[in-house]
This record gives structure tokens, sequence and C-alpha cells, in this order.
């Protein structure tokens, strides 16, 4: 075999084997995240099922005309939060729940 013919073959097997150890790798990675997506999916899950029933309850308060700021203690007991408040204390409670949610995984 001549030397351009070597270097090309040569070149064609070094290929092969990095791409062969790429798809090891990928199928390797692959496995570890179908191993982890149950238990990922049942908290996700879970965690959805908390904000539909957290969201329940305040659709019932704010029915009953119950909604109230919790962070001012000399609001009267039945005043309706201010829309800003209400984004606010929603964000609060987004924050935490993703706190929550990286202290499980």
């Amino acid at each position: 075999m001549s030397a351009p013919q070597s270097l090309v073959q040569a070149a064609l097997q070094r290929l092969g084997v990095r791409l062969g150890s790429g798809l090891v790798d990928a199928a390797a990675n692959l496995a570890l995240l179908a191993q982890d997506a149950p238990e990922r999916l049942r908290q996700e899950l879970q965690l959805f099922w908390e904000e539909v029933e957290a969201e329940a309850a305040r659709i019932e308060r704010e029915d009953q005309g119950l909604t109230t700021d919790p962070h001012a203690p000399d609001a009267p007991a039945a005043a309706p939060l201010d829309p800003q408040d209400q984004i606010d204390a929603l964000r609060a409670r987004v924050a935490a729940l993703a706190r929550r949610l990286d202290q499980r995984s």
C-alpha cells in the first residue's frame, strides 16, 4: 500500500474508533437519563398536583372574598389583594417551589 492510501485508511479507522466511542458515551448518557426519568417524572407530577391543590384553595378563598395579603398584618381580614401584591406573592411561591425541586434532585 502506498503512503497516501495508508494515511487515508488510518484516518478512516481512527474516525471510526472516535465515532464509536462517542456513540458509546451517548448511549451511556441516554441510559442514565432513562434510569432517572421515572423518579423525575414522579417528582414533577407531585409538584404539579401540589400547585393545582394550592390554586384550587386560592380560587375558593377568592370566591368567598377571603383573599388577604399575608405580609400585611394591619390589613383587614377580607380586603382583596392589590394585583401587584398577588404577582409578588406568586413569584415568591414559584421561587420557593423551585428551591424545593432543586433540593430533591
